[in-house]
Formats: C-alpha cells, structure tokens, sequence
C-alpha cells in the first residue's frame, strides 16, 4: 500500500514507557508490563479494546534466552487471544513495529493497536552483550574478524575526520548537549551534565571514540496505543498525527558502500518521510536521531537534509542544536543520555516528540511551540532506517 493510497490518518493516543537503565529487579515481562499499561490507561482502553499487538525487540533469546517475544507480550498483559507479532530490524526494530502498527491501522483493517518495543540488556557480561549486537552486522564478513559496533563507527568517524576536517572536541559537544538535554528527562538512564574535557578525559574505546562518545547497554520499554485520526478524540484531546513514516535498505556490511560518512537508508527514508508529510526542512520544530555513538548523530544530520555534508559540526558549536536554538536534536538526551535499550528505542524516540508536541515535557528543554517533530531510527551501521514525521493534530 502507498502512502498516498492509505485509507485514513493514523494517530497516536497513548503513551508510556519504563525509566531506561539497569533494571536488575525487574524482568522482561516487568518491563513490557509497566510499559504497555503506562500507555493504556492514558488512551483509556481496556484489554478487550486491543485489536493487534506489534511488538519490536532485537535478541531476546541472545539476552534473556526468551524467543517467542510475541506471545510473551499478549501474554503479560492479558491480551489473549488478540493477535501479536514481533518484528526485528535490529536498533530499528522499535520504529518498525510502529510502521508496521500504522499500516494496520491506515489499511482499515485494525481501529486499536497497541506498538512497542523492549529489550534486557543487563542480564548477561558485556562481552554476552557484544556478542548478541554483533548479529545486527555482517557476521561472515565483520564480526568474525573481530569487528564490533564501537569499531565500525569508530572507522566511520576516523574517515569523516579525514574527509571533513571534524575535530576530537567538536564530535564531543554531541555527547555534551545530549547529556545537557538528558539532565531534565526524569526517565533517562545518565541524569548528569558532562563537558567536552570529560569526553576527551573518558576511557578510549576504539580510536577516535572514548567512552562518552558510546550509548550504553540498558534496559527498558516502551509503547504507544494507535488509531485512526478520525476517532482519536475519543480517546485523548491532544492526538498527534503520524504524517509520514518511511523505511530504507542499504547494504548489511560497511564495505559494501560507496561511502562510509553517508547512510543511504537515511536519505532515502528522509526524502519518502518528508515527502508523505508534504513538509520541507525548515517546517520541522525538533528532531529525534540515532545516536547511538556521536558520529551517528553528525551523520544523521546531514544525511536527512538538515545541513550540508561536512557542515553538521557548525550546528553544534553556535549552539544550534540545544533547546532555543534552531534545529533542537534529541530533546531527551538521545540515546547517550536517556539510554539505548535496543528494541524500545525507536519507540522512545517518538514518545519524546509526542510530548513535545503536546508541551508535556520539563520546562528546561520543551521546545515552545513546537508542531512538526521529526524521529530517525538506525539499525545496525544503517542497514536499516526508519524515519517518522508526527505532526500535532487538531
């Protein structure tokens, strides 16, 4: 189905999600259980009100050795015998489960859907960990070879650096404005103000990024309860429209591309979003990326319109980038700050602008005004990408 040939509007009505961080007393199902309630009692549905449940998460067997994450979801929450469906996009398996919830909803074939997405991080060593995100690369070509994510993007910064002239202080401003974001976000896993000497201070990673410059290992969840636009008022008085929603392809393996400073999957997603929506760059109040280290910020940027390639840097050191200034990026504090539960990030992403766009969120980083908010979901290195354009509804 088209976008332009979807039967109706889709909104979202409710949301909720757990504090992101290490939850070592709660389980899988606590999670999805405080999550999916949160966002239930907000639209004010009942159990028998759920039509479909779409749920993402990236390797819960690898993490919790659960499969069956689907039945688990409906399960927990008592929602048999509705139908559920888990979907796997690696860190974009969140946004995905929300495309997936929206067609059913544009389709006319579903009026309450409840999407999510979750992930336990904590329950295993960090090489555990390491081991269960290698599957999110080309594990033949990568990952045998020794390959981790902190080492891809730290390839990928050291060519952007070589390319584009970025400097080791201007890529830490990234982490510093997330954390300065993620203060004032009361469900962040890391409440705490940084500076760029503590970024270049931190632990080295892999060359050139050092610990402050990675998202860490959490745990959470997070949902949201969707329905046609036309019924939304039912439901809540501040419905937000999902205006446009697009997903992208590009090769599994980092070799493979063209470039390693440009996601193509970004661009495209972008264009199709931007598109659906019927918006240009400068209509949009605020913006959600995946940064799930600080070069993926920079790249994502770029890579969505948002400036020109080489030019992100600009943005961060004229303060552009923080609440008050012209394009506010990751409100919450990002994935760095608010935390990188993998399959509930795309997700949390869109529940940050939903309370932006309804003037929810801690008076320090509520961006004024705000009615067109942009999310963009990468998975992998950008194998996947997801980008969704919310707009407030009337």
């Amino acid at each position: 189905m088209k976008f332009s040939e979807r039967k109706r509007d889709v909104a979202i009505v409710g949301v909720g999600s757990t504090r992101f961080g290490e939850h070592w007393d709660k389980s899988l199902k606590d999670l999805i259980a405080e999550a999916g309630f949160k966002a239930a009692t907000e639209a004010g549905i009942r159990g028998k009100d759920v039509e479909l449940i779409v749920g993402g998460n990236m390797s819960g067997g690898m993490f919790v050795g659960q499969e069956h994450i689907a039945a688990l979801v409906a399960d927990t929450m008592g929602l048999q015998p509705t139908p559920s469906i888990r979907v796997e996009a690696a860190c974009a398996s969140g946004s995905l489960a929300l495309e997936m919830g929206f067609l059913a909803v544009a389709s006319g074939m579903y009026d309450v859907v409840l999407v999510g997405g979750v992930e336990k991080m904590t329950d295993v060593y960090t090489s555990g960990a390491t081991t269960a995100l290698a599957g999110a690369m080309d594990l033949e070509w990568e990952a045998y070879f020794g390959l981790t994510f902190p080492g891809i993007f730290a390839l990928i910064a050291q060519r952007y650096m070589y390319e584009y002239g970025l400097t080791r202080e201007q890529l830490a401003l990234v982490a510093v404005k997330n954390h300065d974001h993620g203060f004032y976000n009361p469900l962040a896993q890391f409440r705490k103000k940084i500076t760029v000497e503590d970024v270049l201070d931190s632990t080295l990673v892999a060359d050139p990024l050092r610990l402050l410059d990675c998202s860490p290992i959490t745990d959470g969840a997070a949902t949201m309860v969707l329905v046609p636009a036309e019924k939304a008022h039912q439901y809540t008085d501040t419905p937000i429209i999902i205006s446009g929603i697009a997903q992208a392809s590009d090769t599994l393996s980092l070799f493979n591309r063209k470039s390693l400073c440009t996601v193509n999957a970004t661009i495209e997603a972008g264009k199709q979003a931007f598109s659906q929506a019927k918006i240009s760059h400068k209509d949009v109040d605020l913006v959600e990326v995946h940064d799930c280290f600080t070069i993926a910020e920079i790249l994502a940027l770029e890579d969505l319109g948002f400036c020109k390639k080489g030019e992100a840097a600009k943005l961060y050191e004229e303060g552009e980038v923080w609440v008050g200034g012209s394009l506010p990026v990751n409100t919450d504090g990002g994935l760095k700050s608010a935390g990188h539960p993998i399959g509930a990030t795309g997700i949390k992403q869109v529940i940050e602008i939903v309370h932006q766009l309804r003037g929810e969120s801690p008076e320090p980083v509520q961006v004024k005004g705000a009615e067109i908010g942009v999310a963009h979901n990468l998975g992998g290195s950008g194998a996947t990408v997801v980008v969704t354009v919310l707009k407030r509804g009337d």
